[in-house]
């Protein structure tokens, strides 16, 4: 009995593990960690910086936090913000709809202090939706690294 409980269990972690991929980016910026938040502390701010967004809004829906992000050249992406903790600089997210090839999505942003400046550290598990798995951990891998990019670009100056 023992055997088969523990070849179950181990199945089912497996199936489990199996379906999540994962993608993410660090990037270092010499702006001190307040300056380097301050940036992405606002929900919708994601719009200032990120390369590929023309504009953010905001909404509430039975108590949640949305955004809805407008794409350059089009398309849409539906985000509900999980939790965000100005103490620890973090702020955790989820798709509930939009464009990209990934479902079951939940994303952690984040900036952690590093001697004079900061390094800013975005990372998201999911599954993948209408793509292969290597090209929805490409397309959100590209996500981050271009936001990133541009974000540390902002905070330096």
């Amino acid at each position: 009995m023992k055997k088969l409980t523990l070849a179950a269990l181990a199945v089912a972690l497996s199936a489990t593990s199996a379906a999540a991929l994962d993608a993410h980016y660090s990037k270092d910026t010499p702006a001190p960690a307040t300056k380097a938040w301050s940036a992405i502390g606002d929900f919708c701010g994601i719009s200032a910086w990120h390369p590929a967004l023309e504009k953010c809004e905001l909404s509430q829906k039975d108590g949640a936090t949305l955004r809805t992000l407008y794409l350059k050249g089009g398309g849409t992406i539906l985000e509900q913000l999980v939790e965000q903790n100005d103490k620890t600089m973090t702020q955790t997210y989820i798709i509930l709809d939009g464009v990209l090839p990934v479902s079951k999505y939940k994303s952690t942003l984040k900036v952690v202090a590093k001697d004079k400046g900061a390094t800013y550290d975005w990372s998201g598990t999911f599954d993948a939706k209408g793509a292969s798995d290597a090209d929805a951990v490409k397309t959100m891998t590209g996500v981050y690294t271009a936001g990133l990019d541009a974000l540390v670009e902002k905070t330096s100056k």
